[in-house]
């Protein structure tokens, strides 16, 4: 297939898809970086070496998202997963209450948790439509004076994204950003927290990218365990303890590699355009193929689907492999397909499952 070191189109949904040239200066690099006399994974976290791969990682950063002077940018630990926690552990307030939306098996995940620190008021599920949407922002009936909201604008397993920015007035919004993060333009300023893993589109797995307005750090009460402390942290440069330096050596290398080659906006083109060929192929396949989110809520990062005869799915999944597509199989609770199309996704990968999917129908239909 013409793929740079015998690569295979990789539809994994996470750990995803790196950028072969990042890959390249990785290796480049891994030995000796830059005339240190040492690799990155070798070094101290708070030598001048690593102090300088730090501080670039986050201004390529800010520059590639637009995070503005008033936010602060953490690189974690523990994952979205952690977040679940330290959220309501930083924000939900005694006796007060916190509006969740859920639009999939992420968000469900993220109240359980919330539930330790206070109230949780779930003011939306899709489960009913077997979280196949989710709401337009202004039909969300949220708590007055709730101490935030939470949603997860894309959800990995289901496909589904609500493919717009929150607009919701005297609400503090917090919004796990884990799958579609760098995939699109975002505004910012319209979150008041935000956090993703890394392992999609900024980079390998083990750090937890942040943002959160500064203001929101005078709200953290006192006594938390300081590793799950958003203003400890913040003070402390996110270096509280070791940080995962590998890791955000490569998301440094990932954000100034789509910088260069035309930032959010060129990456929404590539993006919404391999997800075009994928929808396509589901959709004028007759029924062969049925995919899950309902139209307007369609993910460009993640897309599962259906065999109309679910008893050739494994035999899909196999050929597909023995072709040099891998990692399509669906999540072990939804079944089915997923093919995930992160931003390093090459194209002519989408363009070989269509073909692919065709081929397959035409000869199991």
């Amino acid at each position: 297939m013409g793929q740079p070191y015998d690569r295979v189109f990789n539809f994994s949904a996470g750990p995803g898809v790196m950028p072969v040239e990042v890959l390249e200066q990785a290796r480049e690099e891994i030995l000796n970086w830059q005339g240190a006399g040492m690799s990155v994974m070798e070094m101290s976290h708070r030598g001048k070496a690593f102090m300088k791969i730090a501080e670039e990682a986050e201004a390529a950063f800010r520059q590639l998202a637009g995070v503005p002077d008033s936010y602060k940018v953490l690189f974690l630990q523990g994952g979205a997963s952690l977040q679940f926690s330290m959220v309501p552990m930083n924000f939900l307030t005694a006796g007060g209450t916190a509006d969740y939306a859920v639009t999939g098996e992420w968000g469900k995940k993220a109240v359980k948790p919330g539930k330790l620190g206070g109230k949780i008021n779930v003011v939306y599920d899709a489960k009913e439509t077997n979280y196949d949407r989710a709401p337009a922002y202004g039909d969300l009936h949220l708590t007055p004076g709730a101490d935030y909201f939470h949603f997860t604008l894309n959800e990995t397993i289901q496909g589904v994204d609500y493919m717009a920015e929150p607009d919701i007035k005297g609400a503090t919004v917090v919004c796990d950003m884990s799958s579609n993060i760098l995939s699109r333009p975002f505004d910012v300023s319209k979150y008041d927290l935000i956090y993703a893993g890394a392992q999609k589109n900024c980079g390998p797995a083990g750090a937890t990218i942040v943002i959160i307005k500064g203001s929101m750090l005078e709200r953290v009460p006192e006594g938390l365990p300081p590793m799950l402390d958003f203003k400890v942290q913040a003070e402390n440069g996110w270096m509280l303890n070791t940080p995962p330096c590998w890791s955000v050596y490569m998301c440094g290398l990932v954000f100034k590699h789509w910088t260069k080659n035309g930032g959010l906006v060129e990456a929404a083109k590539r993006n919404e355009a391999k997800a075009k060929v994928m929808y396509d192929a589901i959709d004028g396949s007759g029924g062969f193929y049925e995919g899950h989110a309902v139209k307007p809520n369609r993910s460009r990062m993640n897309i599962p689907f259906r065999l109309s005869k679910e008893d050739l799915t494994d035999s899909f999944v196999a050929e597909a492999a023995k072709n040099g597509m891998v990692e399509l199989k669906g999540h072990r609770s939804v079944g089915g397909c997923r093919a995930s199309l992160y931003n390093a996704f090459p194209p002519e990968g989408a363009t070989a499952l269509a073909q692919f999917m065709s081929d397959f129908a035409r000869r199991n239909g």
